[in-house]
């Protein structure tokens, strides 16, 4: 069945192949309502035979198009088309039209060997901004992998496939859908090799197999077939990525095994925690993360938490081949440790009580101040009083105003030595986003266009013009291409479908006609001489058939004038 040429929902005209893989087919395309250029996504057929997948893949499409991020290709529409198949049958055909990107995918520039350190940490902090932008909605990507992140010509990280893999697992499954899971099992979290339930944590996982991938050239954990590999996720701990490749340092070294812990509860939590410490690596400085507590003979013996008093009691109390040399311990060593605990005590006791509190530091350290809220010129003020030189990042954040500080790294109330850098981020306030050129649309569909942009509709100026049609945008504010926070109020100035006519009364013929036919007025002057009136030089207009005022576009106006 040949897709090239076909009209999708009566606006989107399929063109070439530009992608192939194991659930969909990418097309370019052409949004013929809006005149731009799309990417169209078309599912394989045989998973498109499926009910349930069908539905499931139309709430996930309908859930990534809902995120609005610079970082995460847009999906503008999805829906089902009525096709005929080679065999003449009638099938419902699932699409999905996405923002079109101009780039390489990240699986091919690996193909060409490891990236260098800073240009694999600035990949890996773009998919963790978009992925800390996508858990904040809700949605886990579960399938992160080089081959759904987008590297455009300018440099810019574009994650893609938002939702599919979520499609994909809870639905019924085909072999065509086995496949397709399997297919990233280079980049399964243990959970998902396990078949347990995922959450955010899993896509952070795959992401340090990414970065893993982004400094070797590898993944971590390779095999002969997908199940193979799922298994070492599970059960194997990966080499340093040092050890492929020697420029990689320490400290991301530190961050990768740290993502790639078996366990979720002792790997990254938040995409925000994870870039954080890529940012502290980029730095030359290692990520310090706290160990779990215990040891892993502990957690699997099967005695549980027992203590070691506990413990030897049980061997003592199980052990048949020990003869117990007397019934009890004599009490005068009772007694004795009894004596010992209390004197103990109350030492302790004494010394907490005379324990003089102080809050003076030593003068070679510093405890970082609450910054929050201030500005970034206050922030840094107040660092320099205290011998810490202070470094700006700007991020985006709904909740802290914009050019307010966000907070620092190291975070308050840690104690540094002087001279110690401290990161200040700085809101840039919510996400930015272009405001769409709507000019000469119709005023409904330019309404959906700004809210497809995630901006808001607001008030409407009517203004004269002669050639643009009635409650046709004439204009925004802001402007068309400007940069403004989403969920900004646009405002529209749309053509009322009138111009406005002067008094042409005493000027002559030729006067009046010229106005009426200039570019700004554009009306039809129709000469109408009076012979009962005697003539006069220049043919003055005695009277006009329209008041002055607005009238509608392209109007007659009948020219009275003495002819007698």
């Amino acid at each position: 069945m040949n897709d090239e040429g076909r009209i999708l929902a009566g606006r989107y005209r399929v063109g070439a192949l530009i992608g192939r893989g194991g659930m969909a087919d990418v097309h370019v395309g052409t949004d013929s309502r809006l005149g731009r250029q799309v990417a169209i996504k078309l599912l394989k057929p045989q998973l498109a035979t499926d009910p349930a997948f069908r539905m499931r893949f139309r709430q996930e499409a309908q859930s990534a198009a809902r995120m609005a991020h610079p970082t995460i290709v847009r999906v503008f529409d999805a829906g089902e088309e009525t096709v005929v198949d080679a065999s003449g049958h009638e099938v419902q055909l699932p699409f999905i039209v996405m923002e079109y990107v101009e780039g390489r995918l990240l699986k091919d520039v690996i193909s060409d060997g490891p990236l260098e350190p800073q240009a694999a940490v600035r990949v890996a902090e773009g998919v963790l901004t978009a992925l800390e932008y996508s858990h904040r909605a809700g949605v886990v990507h579960r399938d992160i992998k080089p081959g759904n992140i987008m590297i455009t010509t300018s440099g810019q990280v574009k994650v893609m496939d938002f939702g599919i893999a979520r499609a994909v697992s809870d639905s019924s499954t085909t072999v065509a859908q086995t496949t397709a899971i399997l297919g990233t099992a280079a980049y399964f979290s243990p959970e998902q090799a396990k078949g347990e339930t995922v959450d955010a944590r899993t896509d952070l996982y795959s992401m340090g197999v990414v970065l893993f991938e982004m400094l070797t050239g590898r993944p971590p954990f390779r095999g002969d077939t997908p199940v193979a590999v799922a298994y070492q996720h599970v059960s194997e701990r990966p080499v340093k990525p040092s050890v492929i490749n020697p420029k990689v340092s320490p400290a991301l070294d530190a961050v990768v095994m740290h993502a790639l812990a078996k366990n979720r509860d002792e790997r990254y939590q938040t995409a925000a925690e994870f870039r954080a410490d890529v940012e502290t690596a980029a730095s030359g400085r290692v990520p310090v993360h706290r160990e779990p507590e215990g040891t892993a003979m502990l957690f699997d013996a099967p005695t549980g938490s027992l203590s070691s008093s506990e413990l030897a009691l049980r061997q003592l109390t199980e052990d048949e081949t020990m003869a117990r040399t007397q019934r009890r311990p004599p009490a005068v060593w009772i007694w004795s440790g009894i004596v010992a605990v209390v004197v103990i005590v109350i030492a302790v006791m004494y010394w907490a009580l005379n324990l003089q509190p102080t809050s003076e530091l030593p003068t070679d350290v510093a405890r970082i101040p609450d910054l929050s809220g201030q500005t970034y010129e206050e922030a840094a003020a107040t660092l320099q009083d205290l011998k810490l030189p202070a470094t700006r990042i700007d991020r985006a954040d709904e909740a802290v105003e914009a050019g307010k500080v966000i907070s620092t790294d190291p975070p308050s109330g840690e104690t540094v030595a002087n001279g110690t850098v401290v990161t200040v981020y700085v809101s840039t306030g919510r996400d930015a986003v272009e405001v769409p050129d709507v000019t000469n649309m119709p005023l409904d569909q330019a309404k959906q266009a700004l809210t497809d942009a995630g901006l808001v509709a607001g008030s409407e100026t009517r203004a004269n013009s002669p050639t643009v049609a009635e409650n046709t945008v004439l204009s925004t504010d802001p402007a068309a291409k400007t940069k403004v926070e989403v969920g900004a109020t646009v405002k529209f100035t749309v053509s009322s479908g009138k111009v406005t006519l002067t008094d042409l009364t005493g000027q002559s013929l030729e006067a009046a006609t010229s106005v009426l036919q200039s570019q700004s007025v554009q009306l039809v002057p129709v000469p109408v001489p009076d012979p009962d009136c005697a003539s006069e030089p220049g043919s003055p207009v005695t009277q006009q058939s329209l008041a002055p005022g607005d009238v509608p576009q392209g109007s007659e106006v009948q020219l009275t004038y003495c002819a007698g």
